[in-house]
């Protein structure tokens, strides 16, 4: 990867959405939603203090995060569609 966040950014790539929903009814491409959950892939060194420190990010490379629907910058890179966002827009990580 030759992507590397700065300051509170994290790059997160999207988990794809399920084809199908529980009924087994087929989701054509038009009706989806972009997912609010990915992986994220590279983490910045975390925000600059006013006191001039780092302060450390909570999510690390490989965390399954959801994040808020509206967040983010969507970037292409190498084929592959990513998101650059602020450690602000990550709501949680997903335990597992």
């Amino acid at each position: 990867m030759n992507i590397r966040p700065l300051n509170d950014r994290i790059l997160v790539k999207r988990l794809e959405q399920e084809e199908k929903t529980a009924g087994g009814i087929i989701i054509p491409d038009s009706a989806k939603e972009k997912p609010a959950e990915g992986e994220v892939v590279a983490v910045g060194p975390g925000k600059m203090s006013d006191a001039g420190q780092r302060t450390a990010m909570d999510v690390k490379a490989g965390d399954h995060v959801l994040f808020s629907k509206y967040g983010g910058t969507d970037v292409k890179f190498d084929g592959q569609d990513y998101l650059i966002m602020r450690e602000d827009d990550i709501l949680g990580v997903l335990a597992g």
